[in-house]
């Protein structure tokens, strides 16, 4: 165990990234069985929502999960937070805004608090404010993005030199060589998200599986540079109509409902992926199979722990 794994009394110092709207119990309990930290993400749902799911991943897992709230999307900020506290939820995974104000209610409720952060000076902030785990995200990250554009493995070492506390890596990790990577860069862990999506449990539509069984290292785009909004998503019908209508200078207003979650949804879930988008990390080129969730975590932790063997064999010679 790590300083990451015993915060958050899992077995895995691994996190699933909170996905918005299209978040679901089955595969946020799936990973958290596994050994590692199911996360739903509230994204712009409504509180009933939210709470159902909350309560479905409670009857499927006793084991620690958390829900992420992004505190400037989701309409109903207050709600959320007392949901949290209301269902006891072991961690929240606080993203898209200023966490501040929020930290100390948490963990006065014994609610561990994860930052979510795509700078220095945002991670020492949330530190500052009580933060009990940052989580460095980078440009290779799936969905909303910062318009910093850091990469991960030029932004892990910098939190790590910058903060106290444990630093997940967040933005282009999808196998065991990923996870030995921001290990080695000194994070104490990694969140996930696009190669969760390619397992058995995730209920996502078959063509969005395919997209990602048939990636190749540039099947991925970013969207909404000209308007201030980056997201990365995948190279689909949909998205091709994004960007052209970048081209024609598209109001922020219009772009910012033309990616909507309701059309996140519409890729996601129905896979009509001419009338809707569907996210996906620079990982995505590394997906070839549709393994469990459990496959896919043992996988990767042999891999990574093969990798550092291998690298202490080669130190001794």
């Amino acid at each position: 165990m790590n300083n990451l794994t015993e915060i958050l009394n899992i077995k895995y110092p691994i996190l699933q990234g909170g996905m918005g709207n299209i978040s679901n119990a089955p595969l946020t309990a799936a990973v958290s069985e596994a050994g590692a930290l199911g996360t739903i993400g509230v994204g712009t749902m409504t509180v009933e929502e939210v709470e159902n799911m909350i309560i479905e991943t409670k009857n499927r897992t006793a084991k620690p999960y958390a829900v992420n709230i992004p505190i400037v999307i989701t309409p109903h900020l207050q709600e959320m937070v007392r949901l949290v506290v209301k269902h006891k939820v072991p961690a929240v995974s606080l993203s898209a805004g200023n966490p501040t104000p929020l930290i100390p209610y948490f963990h006065e409720h014994g609610v561990k608090v994860i930052c979510v952060t795509a700078s220095k000076k945002q991670a020492k902030k949330a530190e500052e404010a009580g933060a009990d785990i940052i989580v460095g995200e980078g440009y290779e990250a799936a969905g909303i993005n910062s318009n910093l554009e850091t990469t991960t493995l030029a932004l892990i070492p910098q939190l790590v030199d910058t903060v106290s506390i444990p630093v997940v890596a967040a933005g282009g990790i999808g196998d065991g060589r990923g996870l030995a990577s921001m290990l080695a860069l000194g994070a104490s862990g990694v969140q996930m998200g696009t190669r969760l999506i390619a397992t058995q449990e995730a209920p996502f539509h078959d063509n969005y599986k395919t997209a990602l069984l048939d990636a190749k290292d540039d099947s991925t785009v970013i969207v909404g540079r000209s308007v201030g909004k980056v997201r990365r998503v995948m190279k689909t019908p949909y998205s091709g109509k994004l960007l052209q209508k970048e081209k024609e200078g598209v109001p922020g207003e219009e772009f910012g409902q033309l990616t909507s979650e309701d059309y996140h949804r519409i890729g996601a879930l129905e896979g009509k992926l001419d009338q809707g988008f569907i996210n996906g990390g620079q990982i995505s080129g590394l997906v070839s199979d549709i393994p469990t969730v459990k496959e896919l975590l043992e996988k990767m932790m042999g891999e990574a722990e093969s990798i550092f063997a291998r690298l202490s064999k080669s130190s001794v010679k």
